[in-house]
């Protein structure tokens, strides 16, 4: 028999961690080849992490809720040796008795909390701070000269979740030592010359920490993990970006009637529905084309315009929450295969499988506001994408139609565009004159197209 380990896998580019959700797998338990062991979650997706052995799981590196770095030694797992042989095998040290895993420097793993005294924020010296640390400093307003006086319980010193949270609630309860003169210090020229919005908005974050007494008739629901980090991520886009939303209309008669005419023969020579999802992509992508700068991000004072234009689609899910799965340059997709990547990415994220990759790289979203009988909406912007465009309810209404012969009115399917931008970036000229653009490609759809 031979001991194999088994490694917290690569999820995406730009992912790396996971949390631990659970385990299927202990101790002296059999596992078989691409048998689910453990679940686990990155910021965007839950995933399910199959085995590459076979044999028997000998131990179990991490607990429930840890955050594990890519690549770590998660597990180890007896099997044959002549099967060891044939399998790669990564020999790393085991884990101390901490239950604190080590973690990778911030200068490779992307923090939340940056200190602008320090860029360099988790690190002094020779001591590091995991993503978790930090993020709960910043929430809880722990600077960085507090982070370095706080005595650490993990591996070589480190500071570990148990201990900040012990910290905070120490100083919370008046048993911590009052704040450094140098630390008050510190505050006052940054409180000084912040804005009233930008301190009303930091009151907005920070009140989410704060306890609340609730009288009456009341039921308490703890919000869930994927709720949370939603919450959290859209609190945050309003904080970044200085959110402008435009309005337009649409007459899109020519598109529902074909569609109408088309949808059973094509799903018969696909297999797949078509919905209006697909063609509502179509047109942000042509358009996207003639304003590249609304497929961009900000990077301090410079402008990043990508070239590649993956288009996001916010996406309910059974249990109410939201994700956003990513169609890779659908620039370079006809009809069909767009209908087939909105509907696989729609139906792996509402049974659960989508993968971590999926929901990464996306640099224009779409949410369709009217798949639950919205005309209209006001969308955040999906962090660091510069503008999201939400589509409203096809309704039917009486419309002014202006021709040669003269005015007339008839009966139309009208629908509403709302387009949220970031107004650092984008003016107002711009953003409207997109939004126009996409309403008028709807509008002269080619209703005598072929599939």
């Amino acid at each position: 028999m031979a001991t194999v380990d088994l490694v917290m896998p690569k999820m995406g580019e730009s992912i790396m961690e996971a949390t631990i959700l659970k385990w299927h797998k202990q101790p002296g338990d059999p596992v078989k080849m691409d048998e689910t062991v453990l679940e686990i979650a990155t910021d965007k997706v839950d995933s399910e992490v199959p085995s590459t052995y076979s044999g028997i799981m000998e131990e179990v590196l991490y607990r429930v809720n840890d955050v594990v770095p890519v690549g770590s030694v998660i597990a180890r797992i007896r099997t044959s040796a002549q099967e060891s042989n044939n399998s790669p095998s990564f020999h790393t040290p085991s884990p101390s008795s901490s239950p604190e895993p080590a973690y990778t420097p911030v200068h490779e793993i992307k923090s939340e909390f940056t200190p602008k005294n320090d860029t360099r924020s988790s690190m002094n010296g020779n001591r590091f701070y995991s993503p978790l640390v930090l993020n709960i400093a910043a929430s809880e307003g722990v600077s960085m000269s507090e982070l370095e006086k706080i005595p650490g319980t993990g591996n070589e010193g480190r500071v570990t979740k148990k201990d900040i949270l012990q910290y905070v609630a120490g100083r919370k309860s008046g048993d911590q030592r009052p704040q450094s003169a140098e630390r008050t210090a510190d505050l006052r020229p940054q409180t000084a010359n912040r804005s009233s919005s930008e301190r009303n908005e930091d009151m907005e974050i920070r009140s989410y920490n704060v306890p609340t007494t609730y009288t009456g008739n009341v039921e308490i629901i703890e919000l869930d993990r994927m709720r949370k980090l939603i919450a959290k991520h859209m609190v945050e886009s309003k904080h970044t970006s200085a959110h402008v939303t435009s309005f337009a209309e649409a007459d899109v008669t020519h598109m529902v009637m074909w569609r109408e005419k088309v949808k059973k023969e094509f799903e018969k020579r696909e297999g797949d529905k078509i919905t209006f999802t697909p063609l509502f992509i179509e047109a942000i992508v042509k358009c996207i084309k003639k304003y590249p700068w609304l497929n961009s991000s900000l990077d301090g004072d410079r402008l990043i315009v990508k070239r590649d234009i993956n288009i996001g689609m916010a996406t309910a899910l059974p249990t109410g929450n939201l994700i956003v799965p990513v169609i890779k340059n659908a620039d370079q997709l006809n009809l069909v295969g767009l209908t087939k990547q909105v509907n696989s990415l729609a139906n792996a994220a509402r049974s659960g499988k989508l993968r971590p990759d999926d929901t990464q790289g996306g640099t224009f979203t779409l949410t369709n506001v009217g798949s639950f009988g919205s005309i209209m909406g006001t969308p955040i912007i999906n962090q660091p994408q510069v503008a999201i465009l939400a589509v409203g309810a096809i309704k039917k209404r009486p419309v002014v139609i202006e021709s040669e012969q003269g005015d007339s009115i008839a009966i139309r399917y009208m629908m509403y565009l709302s387009m949220s931008y970031d107004h650092r970036i984008i003016d107002g000229a711009l953003g409207a004159t997109f939004l126009t653009a996409v309403a008028k490609e709807l509008e002269n759809f080619d209703g005598s197209r072929d599939i």
